[in-house]
Formats: C-alpha cells, sequence, structure tokens
C-alpha cells in the first residue's frame, strides 16, 4: 500500500471519529447512526451487542446529553487493511460540565473496524473498553 493510500485511509478514519464525537456530543442520533455500515455493531461493557441502524438509533437516543459533555478522543493508531477494511485504537476521556465545571466520567479505548463504502469509511464495529 503506498503512502498516500495509507495517508488517505487514516484521513477518512479519523474524520469518522471526529464526526461521531461530535454528533453525539451534541445529541445528533441520526448523525451518528449515519456513520455506521448498517448491520454495524457497537460493544459497551455490561450491555448486549447493539447491532443494526435502528438499534443503534434506539440506544444513541437514549443517550442523548442531558448535560453538556465532551468525548475527548486522542491517540488515534489507524492502521489499513487488505481490501476495503481498515482498523483504529484511540485512547478516550469522558467529560461532563456540571455546578463545578468540568469533570472527567471516565477513561477507556475505541476498538474500530471500519468498512470502504462507496468511496468513504463507515463504522461496521466499536468495542469500547473502560480503564480502571
Amino acid at each position: 500500500m503506498s503512502e498516500s493510500t495509507q495517508a488517505w485511509v487514516a484521513a477518512g478514519v479519523r474524520a469518522v471519529i471526529g464526526a461521531h464525537t461530535q454528533a453525539q456530543d451534541a445529541g445528533r442520533t441520526d448523525d451518528v447512526v449515519a456513520l455506521y455500515t448498517p448491520d454495524g455493531v457497537l460493544e459497551i461493557p455490561g450491555m448486549d451487542p447493539v447491532q443494526g441502524h435502528e438499534a443503534l438509533r434506539a440506544a444513541f437516543k437514549g443517550w442523548a446529553p442531558t448535560l453538556p459533555q465532551l468525548h475527548m478522543v486522542s491517540n488515534t493508531v489507524v492502521s489499513p487493511a487488505a481490501g476495503d477494511e481498515a482498523t483504529a485504537v484511540s485512547d478516550v476521556v469522558f467529560f461532563q460540565r456540571g455546578e463545578a465545571g468540568w469533570a472527567p466520567q471516565v477513561a477507556g479505548r475505541y476498538e474500530d473496524t471500519f468498512r470502504r463504502v462507496d468511496g468513504g469509511w463507515l463504522l461496521r464495529r466499536r468495542v469500547t473498553t473502560y480503564q480502571a
């Protein structure tokens, strides 16, 4: 894979991660769901996997922010895979703003798998883990 192809994959994957984060923090459920393949899966500790657009829509609608929030995603490492797939691992810290200001609520990691669809990238699977 050429360097320009690797750069294109990394830029596309990072754009999806950023769009997901901003849409989720703003409560734009439909925008979040549109970033997943139709059979996309979200795995969060302590929950059954959430699969498919309708289930994802219901889940993210239920998680709509009631207070200002920020998912700070960093240290993303993108690995182009063969064909139309790529993976990325990112660290994430979730902050909420309360009466005392912004405070971290949880730190974790995203392990994402992406599929190229119609020239762009979509999430096929997001596995979230939390750091103790």
